[in-house]
């Protein structure tokens, strides 16, 4: 008997580190082996393999992410909204103009679902006017960590996507600089790019509001916003904050909806070999299906055919993800561990 539980203990064993090394030859083992992951890897391959006639140097090797769906949950309203609709809300008793006074008294009793376009910028500005970066950023930090997405209870910070968490180190693996570049405010998402993405501040590129320079009575320097856009990075913006802030054309780029058309054609008109890629929102189960008729993160048909014509990889998150958030991924290598050892 000893024997026998001896054997089955070593086969365990055998298969568990089968497993392991099969996972750590995998770089991205959160993806299926689908024509998306294949795709990327091949990708990768090509042009960083200096025999290659698609081989890019290390300087040239630019990635480039949208955030908001690409990244991490935006539904049911993109977290910068929701933020800001609070900030406004906390801000409301030193502004009773703002109960009787429009837009203001719309969007303080209004659905957040109805706040977008002029609304919201008129959010974001309220949200940052007279403040310090170090100050927005520090209340970002805080209500990032702990307001809660409501289908799902957890953290906004804990909805970002594993999948693309894998793809962002499998590059910098191989000598790409990885970029965020966003519609929503810059310095939003710099407070916590990092610790969820591993992105530092530098390689954030987003909305800018206009900032003062200005010095205290005992001479200490300090910065704080003006509650006017400085540059916009949405759709036509995203390729010219890339080059304002990157300098250099990406030779892949990850989106997921119309806002990112113009940065996915900016990438393709490289000089280089070229790779673009579009999350689809496509499960209802694990997260949230939508495209065509959403006011969030829409993706129309002439998103989808513009994308077949170019040879676009379009990701379904249903058939090409195992797993949706990093959470999964720890509940699932816990249930293998508790399988062997019953």
């Amino acid at each position: 008997m000893k024997e026998l539980r001896y054997f089955f203990t070593v086969i365990i064993i055998f298969v568990s580190c089968s497993v392991f090394a099969s996972n750590a030859k995998d770089p991205l083992p959160s993806w299926n082996n689908s024509t998306s992951k294949q795709r990327i890897i091949k990708f990768v391959e090509s042009v960083t393999n200096i025999k290659s006639q698609s081989y890019v140097p290390k300087a040239e090797r630019i990635a480039t992410f949208d955030n908001d769906g690409t990244l991490w949950v935006e539904k049911p309203m993109y977290p910068q909204i929701l933020f800001s609709l609070d900030r406004m809300r906390e801000l409301a008793d030193l502004h009773p103009d703002w109960q009787t006074n429009q837009p203001y008294k719309d969007i303080l009793t209004g659905e957040y679902k109805n706040i977008l376009s002029n609304n919201a910028e008129i959010m974001f500005q309220e949200s940052v006017k007279d403040m310090s970066p170090e100050g927005y950023k520090s209340i970002a930090y805080n209500w990032i960590t702990e307001n809660k997405n409501p289908r799902f209870n957890k953290a906004h910070i804990e909805l970002i996507y594993q999948p693309m968490l894998e793809v962002m180190d499998y590059l910098r693996a191989n000598g790409f600089s990885v970029y965020i570049v966003s519609g929503g405010i810059q310095d939003f998402i710099r407070a916590y790019a990092l610790q969820a993405y591993k992105v530092p501040d530098e390689k954030v590129v987003g909305a800018v509001f206009d900032t003062n320079y200005k010095v205290t009575k005992d001479n200490e320097p300090y910065l704080v916003y003006e509650n006017k856009f400085l540059i916009r990075c949405n759709y036509e913006g995203k390729p010219e904050a890339i080059h304002m802030f990157i300098g250099k054309k990406p030779i892949i780029a990850f989106g997921n909806s119309n806002g990112d058309k113009a940065m996915l054609d900016w990438t393709q008109s490289n000089d280089q070999k070229a790779l673009m890629l579009l999350v689809h929102h496509d499960d209802a189960k694990r997260e949230f299906a939508y495209d065509v008729n959403s006011k969030v993160g829409t993706f129309p048909k002439s998103l989808f055919d513009h994308a077949e014509k170019n040879n676009w990889q379009i990701i379904s998150m249903k058939d090409d993800w195992k797993v949706v958030f990093p959470f999964e991924l720890k509940k699932m290598n816990k249930k293998l561990l508790e399988a062997q050892h019953e």
